[in-house]
């Protein structure tokens, strides 16, 4: 496997090795509250000049910086930070789906070349199928218009809602955050696999491989508890359809990066390494058009 992961890492020169999944924040206990006790390791401010040498320790280009907070402010936030690291490659922000001037907010956004699509926290809905809502999929319809793309966050509750969101919109960029979060401590796969592998013929759906070891066991995880998962994942999408995501800092309540970083590096190693290259950096350039 070492010498794998060496040729990959060698290969990997010419190929740029993105974090396709992270945030930055100063710490708002207010604003942030679902940074709860439970996550006080995460209490504090994550900003680009923390994650810098970290990316670089671990070999990774450049990253794409995801929303945190539901508001046109966290754009801001988030614009002014990739002007200043421009190994922030991409920016997943947020707007109102639903609001009469979306269109206006859409143009206006698309005047920021880093700006690379939107997000909005569907998995904390008190309604779970919101996302078939007309109001909002008239919004996610005017996404591909400006070249954006979104970025679905749900539990796989939510997973046949999304099926039926992709279908609705065949030309759309979409991508599912951290594989829809299944219940990975305790071991739920059946339910989730089954509907998860609606999607293999969604040619306009990618997935991340992202956020999994904050749905294992955060004492006790091991490599095995995740590659069945991973092999349902892949059995799904494809080497072409999917992307590495740290979840970095949510990941630091229970595995640190190279921890994190380490499950995938060995999963992937007996992958060829375009197959690798594809899965570390290729996959969200395309996607995202970094």
């Amino acid at each position: 496997m070492a010498a794998i992961d060496s040729q990959a890492n060698h290969s990997n020169e010419s190929a740029d090795r993105i974090d396709a999944h992270q945030h930055f924040w100063i710490f708002d206990p207010v604003r942030d509250s679902w940074i709860d006790e439970s996550l006080r390791v995460i209490q504090r401010d994550f900003l680009p000049s923390d994650l810098e040498p970290v990316l670089k320790q671990n070999q990774i280009n450049g990253c794409v910086a995801v929303q945190a907070d539901q508001s046109e402010a966290e754009n801001e936030f988030l614009l002014e930070q990739s002007k200043a690291y421009p190994f922030i490659k991409g920016i997943v922000g947020w707007v109102d789906l639903q609001s009469a001037q979306l269109e206006e907010r859409l143009a206006y956004y698309q005047s920021f070349g880093k700006m690379k699509g939107f997000r909005h926290v569907l998995q904390g809905e008190p309604q779970r199928d919101l996302m078939l809502d007309p109001a909002f999929m008239k919004g996610i319809g005017l996404l591909d218009k400006y070249n954006f793309t979104y970025d679905i966050l749900i539990f796989p509750d939510q997973l046949a809602y999304a099926l039926q969101l992709v279908k609705a919109f065949p030309n759309q960029r979409f991508v599912i955050d951290h594989i829809a979060k299944p219940a990975i401590k305790k071991g739920d796969i059946d339910q989730w696999q089954k509907e998860l592998a609606g999607f293999s013929g969604c040619s306009n759906v990618y997935c991340k491989i992202s956020g999994m070891v904050t749905e294992a066991d955060w004492k006790d995880w091991k490599q095995a508890d995740f590659s069945p998962y991973l092999d349902a994942v892949v059995n799904t999408f494809g080497i072409d359809r999917i992307m590495f995501g740290s979840d970095w800092p949510v990941c630091l309540v229970a595995a640190n990066y190279p921890q994190m970083l380490q499950i995938v590096k060995d999963y992937f190693s007996s992958f060829s390494i375009t197959g690798q290259q594809q899965f570390f950096g290729l996959n969200a350039a395309r996607f995202y058009k970094l």
